[in-house]
């Protein structure tokens, strides 16, 4: 693989398109600065606007939200898995019907692997603008967002409307739904008596892993931390795992699915059979499967990355709670 080929499955941070009309509530106050960029496949935009990097499904989806503080995103769930760490920032992630049924603080490095069948939002509390990398399961990303009622609501109140065919409308720019377009229903009371309620302590302690954490038991052994055995015990159809200066793989290692490479602190030098390149926190990279790599830090001082790769688990499907 030439360097060239390689630059095509490499997107790098300073690089990163956003989107700033991504779902419903782009023009909804508190959420209309938020940012959200669809970094490998199709991703669950509701915009036509969103520009995706890198078409390629390899079994999940890459993606990213960019917010300034206090900037939320509305409450929300997806058919398949999500899972967040943050690349930048604290944040605040809140679930539940109404958003107050529980709710986690994550520094810079932790990770939250969210459960479906719960809305779910978050926002930057942070003082500066925050990024948080996320993972959608299964190649098509579950086929788009559900919404919780109030969020579609008042998304009408504020213009934009969104088709029962998963697309916005904005009636700001002129747009109106298609004569055989309906607006999305909302959900019913049936449906949402199904929505999960579960506390804090439900949540916590069996889909949040801590970065400082990860740091100490990577010492010697790269960390499995999403997986059927790992320390949060899921099989999301993708599995992911944590290494840091003291466990880095051996040189020319292999993977039979394609694998991908996000730095979290530190630069990484990336070695395949025919070229090199660095890697620093929020790039992203699609190793293929097949290809020997060796990863090492470029440059002293604390260095750390997630991997990720898919499973051979049901696309995307969380484990339930409890």
């Amino acid at each position: 693989m030439t360097p060239q080929d390689m630059d095509k499955r490499i997107v790098r941070y300073g690089d990163l398109k956003p989107c700033k009309t991504a779902f419903i509530d782009a023009h909804t106050p508190g959420s209309d600065l938020k940012e959200n960029f669809t970094i490998v496949g199709g991703g669950v935009s509701e915009s036509p606007d969103q520009h995706v990097h890198i078409r390629e499904t390899p079994g999940f989806n890459i993606g990213a939200a960019g917010q300034p503080p206090r900037c939320r995103n509305s409450l929300h769930d997806h058919h398949t898995a999500e899972a967040f760490f943050v690349l930048k920032g604290r944040w605040r992630f809140f679930w539940g019907r109404w958003g107050d049924a529980g709710e986690v603080t994550l520094e810079e490095g932790d990770i939250f692997n969210i459960p479906t069948g719960m809305f779910r939002g978050f926002e930057n509390i942070g003082t500066d603008y925050g990024m948080i990398m996320a993972f959608l399961g299964g190649d098509d990303a579950g086929g788009g967002v559900m919404w919780a009622p109030q969020v579609i609501e008042e998304a009408t109140a504020h213009g934009l409307i969104l088709g029962e065919n998963g697309v916005l409308y904005d009636s700001k720019k002129g747009e109106t739904l298609p004569h055989n377009v309906h607006p999305m229903p909302l959900m019913s009371g049936e449906e949402l008596a199904k929505r999960a309620e579960p506390t804090t302590a439900d949540v916590v302690p069996n889909y949040v892993a801590r970065y400082l954490d990860l740091m100490a038991l990577a010492d010697r052994q790269p960390v499995n931390v999403i997986g059927q055995d790992a320390i949060i015990r899921d099989r999301p159809g993708f599995e992911a795992d944590f290494i840091a200066r003291g466990s880095i793989p051996a040189d020319n290692y292999t993977c039979d699915a394609p694998e991908v490479l996000m730095p979290v602190k530190g630069h990484w030098l990336l070695s395949w059979e025919g070229g090199e390149t660095a890697l620093a926190p929020g790039d992203t990279c699609l190793m293929p499967e097949g290809v020997p790599r060796s990863l090492s830090p470029s440059m002293t001082g604390e260095a750390s990355m997630y991997r990720v790769r898919r499973t051979g688990d049901p696309a995307g499907k969380t484990m339930p709670l409890g």
